[in-house]
């Protein structure tokens, strides 16, 4: 049996990782949030009776040190981040404040015995990139916004005490990841929602900037076969899909998929962190999926599907 952690539990990909985690009952589950940003329906219902959710702020070392040293946990999958681009650019302290995180959970998991800290880290760090597919290994971390740089000292962290405390640790760079569950303030659920309701989906710029998509399973799949495996120790390894798309094109697919007569209405570009591409080099990934990834169009019928009754679709 483990005791397992998972900071910024109500948030999307966490709360996504934790129900599969809990499919099997010999772990015991504390996930921690303090729900400035993760939804409390996002939180796996009483069913799963390994699962405990404790509202904490990880940056608060009083909050969480209480919780570390009454669980003695051994797993620890730092999740907790302010997220999203438009959010992070206009909170730039706020996203700072996020370091005070990092470095409490990995002095807690030092002192408390913690055998691997799993931490999310993103595509962000690379920045502009220079090389594509972006490699782990290769390609610069070259990016000066707040949240990429909290993510790139996070990483630092975590190689600073494997390094001087033997910490094992795996860091996961999140590319886009969506599903249903995901805040309806990120690029695909807010255009299928617009969508829906035959609302204008608005582009920045030309939309010609390039994302790639990863349904929710694929990202939670791999991350977990690599914890059940304990694979990647002391390693970075990208998740996230290798199928570039333009976003005006993503747009545009949506609109086709839900039927809709929204038109796309370009927007002046954002002034910064709209990178004109983004692709990772996910040949890692691959060796923990169980089968190949979802395509965009199969996981973009599923997020319609869900978010219909929620639209009152006008089309």
């Amino acid at each position: 049996m483990s005791k397992i952690l998972i900071t910024g539990g109500a948030g999307f990909i966490a709360s996504s990782l934790a129900r599969r985690i809990a499919e099997n009952p010999e772990d015991e589950l504390v996930l921690v949030d303090n729900l400035a940003t993760g939804d409390p329906k996002n939180i796996p219902s009483s069913s799963h009776n390994n699962v405990r959710f404790i509202k904490a702020d990880v940056n608060d070392f009083q909050d969480i040190a209480s919780i570390f040293h009454s669980w003695k946990f051994d797993y620890v999958f730092h999740l907790a981040a302010v997220v999203g681009v438009q959010r992070t650019l206009k909170n730039p302290v706020k996203v700072l404040g996020d370091i005070d995180g990092i470095r409490n959970i990995l002095t807690l998991c030092k002192n408390t015995g913690v055998q691997r800290v799993y931490f999310s880290s993103s595509s962000e760090v690379y920045g502009e990139p220079f090389e594509f597919p972006q490699n782990e290994h290769t390609t610069p971390l070259n990016s000066r916004l707040p949240y990429a740089i909290v993510k790139n000292v996070g990483e630092a962290y975590l190689r600073a005490f494997e390094q001087e405390y033997h910490l094992p640790y795996t860091i996961f760079r999140y590319f886009n990841t969506y599903g249903p569950n995901q805040s309806k303030d990120f690029v695909v659920s807010k255009f299928i929602l617009h969508a829906l309701k035959g609302e204008d989906l608005h582009v920045y710029g030309d939309g010609l900037q390039t994302r790639t998509f990863c349904y929710v399973d694929d990202n939670v799949e791999a991350c977990h076969a690599i914890f059940r495996q304990q694979a990647c120790k002391n390693q970075v390894i990208n998740i996230g899909s290798d199928v570039e798309i333009p976003i005006v094109q993503l747009a545009h697919q949506i609109i086709k998929l839900t039927g809709s007569s929204s038109q796309v209405v370009h927007l002046s570009p954002l002034e910064e962190g709209d990178m004109t591409r983004r692709c990772p080099d996910i040949k890692m990934m691959k060796n923990y999926l169980p089968a190949a990834p979802i395509t965009l169009e199969e996981g973009l019928k599923i997020v319609i599907d869900t978010f219909k009754p929620m639209s009152n679709v006008r089309n």
